[in-house]
């Protein structure tokens, strides 16, 4: 798809836009890289993924309870969202998961293997660079992940798969469907139109919707079994966590995702849609830190 600037994209990244922004920017082979190192140095690091819209700041409050349980947190924008680079380039997985093997290796936070959460799209992400650096995961926790809805002939990637029509969607339509969409996530009113707030801000940069689009067409988030399948066959061990109200990867998926995955735990947290990370921190934070504590333990015996 050719690269466009939306209508209300109003702000262009330069050094000096991103002295005024808070956090912190890496250049990477791809494009600068917004991210946040966070927790007690000496703690085992917790590199998350994000879905499809979602800064890093989506995860600030998990970043802190998992602070406080003596783990240390990487956070980063993917390319195309919060403040990182809208790069002219394929917005897939190997995208992604190249930007987080490059962030982590530049931080110098591989000389042991990292505990790995990727939330909706960001679960396809983690999972890819599961794949592709299998020794480098201690653990894997998955939240909603996207991908086990079947392809339908409607399905945005199939729709979207004509350069021209994409374009002409995501110029015309896409402020529009992507409000439509942020609705969807979170079950809280306040918390959702907080979220909102957040993302739609980023999104006042030049090529955001370029670039939620192009991941649109080329980062399949339907049929994806195979993926799951894989996954679960490198031994890698693994924590599934799903709200019991998610609207966007609905819970009818579950057991498809524990039959592929083959977890070592999983929970439904109660009350909770699609974005439990930003939605129940607390509660996620209470699975994942026990989950690497035991994985820490018998590495280290």
């Amino acid at each position: 798809m050719k690269y466009f600037v939306a209508s209300g994209e109003d702000r262009r990244f330069t050094a000096q836009a991103r002295q005024a922004l808070p956090g912190s920017f890496i250049e990477l082979s791809d494009g600068v890289t917004h991210y946040e190192l966070r927790g007690p140095e000496d703690g085992d690091v917790v590199v998350m993924a994000g879905g499809l819209t979602i800064p890093l700041f989506y995860w600030d409050s998990l970043a802190t309870e998992l602070n406080s349980r003596g783990l240390r947190t990487l956070t980063c924008s993917a390319y195309g969202r919060g403040y990182s680079d809208r790069v002219r380039a394929r917005y897939d997985e190997n995208l992604f998961a190249r930007q987080l093997a490059e962030l982590t290796e530049r931080l110098d936070l591989t000389a042991r293997p990292l505990h790995l959460v990727g939330t909706s799209m960001g679960a396809l992400v983690s999972m890819t660079y599961a794949a592709q650096y299998p020794s480098s995961v201690s653990t894997l926790t998955l939240v909603g992940p996207a991908g086990l809805a079947k392809p339908r002939l409607t399905s945005p990637h199939r729709l979207l798969r004509n350069d021209a029509l994409a374009g002409l969607v995501a110029r015309r339509r896409g402020r529009q469907i992507l409000q439509g969409h942020l609705g969807h996530n979170v079950r809280d009113p306040e918390l959702s139109a907080e979220l909102t707030d957040m993302v739609l801000e980023a999104f006042r940069f030049e090529g955001s919707l370029y670039a939620v689009f192009d991941t649109l067409q080329h980062l399949p988030v339907s049929g994806r079994d195979e993926l799951f399948r894989q996954t679960g066959a490198l031994g890698i061990p693994t924590l599934l966590l799903w709200g019991d109200e998610d609207e966007v990867t609905p819970m009818a998926h579950f057991d498809t995702a524990r039959a592929l995955l083959r977890p070592q735990h999983h929970r439904v947290i109660a009350e909770c849609g699609h974005m439990a990370p930003f939605e129940r921190p607390r509660e996620v934070a209470d699975q994942i830190a026990p989950f690497v504590a035991a994985r820490t333990e018998r590495l280290d015996s």
